[in-house]
């Protein structure tokens, strides 16, 4: 396709790595003009491990737009979810600050929305950081904001870590009843079947109107434990486990990449519904800070992010010392009015 001057194709990372890693410095770039200083870099393992083989198993397109010169200007990843919101795609799509207000972000974005409304979509999704030029463009073609999404950074100095105690013995006065276990990397075979169902207590954590929660089994965490480990990232796991019937009912889990071996980065934290209000939530995230102590050293900071109505989440996290770095939110548009 040919617009704006820009020469738009699909291609395969696997195929085509330097293609890929053109695409890999123009995100780079992207991530040092529009976000906040404490986000990690990409590694270029962790961005093709996204790019070619997609975390989630969802289908996944890419594709770089080229100039006249046959410079990659532009490129995109477009998602099309097959096992829940089957109306919906999602796009990561990048101009590089220098190329940017000369047409190219739209000629990627008509282009990206044809593939979509060409699998049945009727929604297209898209992340930007709040006051950012990737908010203003989505504001420009009509987008409508979620809601925020806080992103916040803790500082793990000597403060940080002496505040662990004590909120550790907050945390145990509340969850008698309940122990603690850790791994490194993937999940122990036997316990496999319990950490897809925790992960699968996030479907009640707040989402936008109309967006359904991803469906978690067996199968969907292994395949991002595998990615994990073969594009080499670290992960940890710290499990809370209900003594009486022997059922995992909390978890908190951090990746390294290798590009950042001083950040933490937090994933999921999630608890049973049943049992909520035992201060699991507390007790797995101090655990796991005091876990990464010895593990980790070279972590000085974690950086999480929680929707702005998790007040629970919220809460545990500024006991923690956790300080708003940042706010994104998801733009829709609607492809059938576009």
């Amino acid at each position: 396709m040919l617009d704006a001057g820009v020469e738009i194709k699909r291609f395969d990372g696997a195929d085509d790595p330097e293609r890929l890693e053109r695409c890999f410095r123009i995100v780079q770039a992207c991530i040092k003009a529009d976000q906040p200083a404490d986000q990690p870099p990409w590694s270029l393992a962790s961005f093709t491990a996204k790019w070619v083989e997609g975390f989630d198993g969802n289908p996944h397109e890419s594709w770089a737009g080229s100039d006249a010169s046959g410079e990659v200007v532009g490129c995109y990843l477009l998602t099309l979810p097959s096992r829940e919101n089957l109306s919906r795609a999602s796009v990561v799509l990048r101009v590089p600050p220098d190329r940017r207000r000369a047409g190219i972000g739209t000629a990627l974005l008509h282009h990206c929305a044809d593939r979509a409304r060409q699998s049945g979509r009727t929604q297209l999704a898209a992340d930007a950081w709040d006051e950012s030029s990737g908010a203003a463009f989505a504001a420009a073609v009509g987008a409508t904001a979620g809601i925020p999404n806080m992103h916040r950074s803790l500082r793990f100095d000597a403060a940080a870590r002496a505040r662990l105690p004590g909120l550790r013995r907050a945390a145990e006065a509340r969850s008698a009843g309940y122990s603690l276990q850790s791994w490194a990397g993937p999940a122990p075979e036997n316990q496999l079947e319990q950490v897809a169902a925790v992960h699968a207590a996030l479907a009640d954590a707040p989402r936008n109107v109309g967006v359904e929660p991803s469906v978690w089994d067996a199968d969907r965490v292994r395949r991002a434990e595998k990615l994990i480990a073969e594009y080499g990232m670290d992960s940890y796991t710290v499990a809370a486990r209900h003594d009486a019937s022997g059922q995992l009912v909390a978890i908190t889990q951090v990746l390294i990449d290798s590009s950042a071996p001083d950040c933490g980065i937090q994933q999921l934290t999630a608890v049973l519904p049943a049992h909520r209000g035992h201060r699991l939530g507390l007790l797995v995230k101090v655990a796991m800070l005091e876990l990464l102590t010895s593990a980790a050293p070279d972590i000085s900071y974690f950086v999480t992010d929680n929707a702005g109505a998790n007040d629970y989440m919220i809460n545990i996290n500024a006991q923690l010392g956790f300080e708003v770095s940042g706010v994104t939110r998801t733009w829709q548009l609607d492809l059938t009015q576009s």
